[in-house]
């Protein structure tokens, strides 16, 4: 396939595309992709991670999977969510990679194609969900890729994981964006109020009803309801709520009329709703109605690497935002099991700026919670440490000390580059 007819393909796309061949090198590209970042493109002699990501070699020598390796192992198309250097600073991009092959069936570029993800970052931002753990990545595939779509989602994940915050990205990276997100709280909702709330009531539908009002779903009309723990829906009300998503038609309270509901469905819970089925708690046709697309929230303890940033995210934003953590107060947050996920950290960090009477957070600022589990876990080992945080100390104080290049750094170490990328990310640190 000739350059031309390439970039004929390319220029139609309406996302920023470019064309790569086997060196990196890429050989067209859209304006799109042009607009999305400072960095000008030369065709026939940028690399794409020169504009990308201000590398001098490819992704995976920098701690990332690189799509081009994956493409070439497989033979197949490769997604990957990268951060990315764009005109907007550091931005998350969900990457689509497709090999192109010629006539004799041989692989003689890859096409690129990019979807700019705004509703997250590595760093502090403010209304955006922070994280650069792998699992954090994986979620983020997963949200951009519903937000596309009109297809009901189900989030499950403990609580404190962000639910709420996750469907409201879904929503405002939808084409409802500009319509309400309106959340119910199944929770403490009984029968009385369930058909009130959801469908409103007429004047005069029961005793104290002294005016008509609407209800949520109406509230709603156009944009995304929200479902939070649909679980505590009671039994004998999940027939209705199935019959509203399954015909988007409902009536009020004392009302004749049948209205039209045009709404996107998220709903979410903590309970595993497959068990709430087998147990007759759960309706198994709502739930095959409601989990068109699950989404499993990481907790705290799956993406470890982020509590440095969380920590300082969430201080960021706080009333005492001139405070900092030391290096050994973050460490030690580091090592406390977050049973209550990132609402949790949220509170502990609030609470231990509220306790340090200077600017710098230490160890002794904590909160006596998270101090004492680490005590039990050391018990008579006081003084000794993980290898792990052996390793985390080592790395921090490098990363002060040192000033040679990554590359360099990584072979006096004996490790690969990508490796050493890894262990800082692991660890919330950077190697500037």
């Amino acid at each position: 396939m000739s350059i031309s007819i390439i970039q004929g393909m390319i220029d139609v796309i309406d996302k920023p595309a470019i064309f790569i061949d086997t060196k990196y090198t890429i050989l067209a590209v859209n304006s799109a992709y042009r607009d999305t970042y400072e960095t000008e493109v030369d065709v026939g002699k940028s690399k794409c991670f020169e504009i990308s990501h201000g590398h001098q070699s490819p992704c995976d020598k920098h701690g990332e999977a690189c799509p081009i390796q994956s493409c070439v192992s497989t033979g197949r198309a490769n997604s990957v969510v990268h951060i990315h250097k764009t005109a907007l600073g550091k931005t998350y991009c969900d990457i689509l990679m497709k090999p192109v092959t010629d006539e004799n069936g041989i692989t003689t570029g890859f096409l690129e194609i990019l979807d700019r993800i705004n509703f997250a970052a590595d760093e502090s931002q403010s209304n955006k969900m922070i994280g650069a753990s792998e699992a954090f990545k994986n979620m983020l595939t997963k949200i951009n890729r519903a937000a596309k779509s009109e297809i009901a989602v189900l989030l499950h994940g403990e609580t404190g994981t962000g639910k709420e915050l996750v469907a409201k990205a879904i929503h405002e990276s939808s084409r409802r964006a500009e319509k309400p997100f309106v959340v119910i709280e199944c929770t403490g909702l009984n029968e009385n109020l369930f058909e009130s709330e959801l469908f409103g009531h007429e004047k005069g539908a029961f005793t104290g009803a002294s005016h008509a009002k609407k209800g949520l779903i109406e509230m709603a009309n156009g944009g995304t309801v929200f479902f939070d723990e649909i679980a505590d829906v009671p039994l004998s009300m999940q027939v209705k709520l199935l019959r509203l998503i399954e015909t988007h038609c409902y009536r009020t309270v004392g009302g004749l009329k049948q209205r039209k509901a045009d709404f996107r469905l998220i709903c979410a819970s903590h309970k595993n709703l497959i068990e709430q089925v087998e147990k007759d708690l759960f309706r198994k046709d709502l739930y095959y109605r409601i989990a068109g697309f699950p989404i499993v929230l990481p907790s705290l303890s799956e993406r470890h690497e982020d509590i440095p940033s969380l920590a300082k995210h969430f201080l960021n934003h706080s009333e005492l935002c001139n405070k900092k953590f030391s290096a050994e107060a973050l460490e030690r947050l580091c090592q406390y099991e977050f049973r209550g996920n990132i609402r949790e950290l949220k509170n502990i960090v609030e609470q231990s700026a509220l306790m340090a009477n200077e600017e710098i957070i230490e160890i002794d600022d904590l909160p006596e919670l998270v101090l004492s589990q680490n005590t039990k876990q050391n018990g008579a080992n006081e003084g000794l440490i993980s290898l792990e945080d052996a390793e985390a100390r080592y790395l921090a104080s490098i990363c002060e000390t040192q000033s040679m290049s990554i590359d360099e750094l990584a072979e006096k170490l004996d490790v690969s580059t990508r490796t050493l990328y890894r262990k800082l990310q692991k660890f919330g640190l950077k190697y500037d």
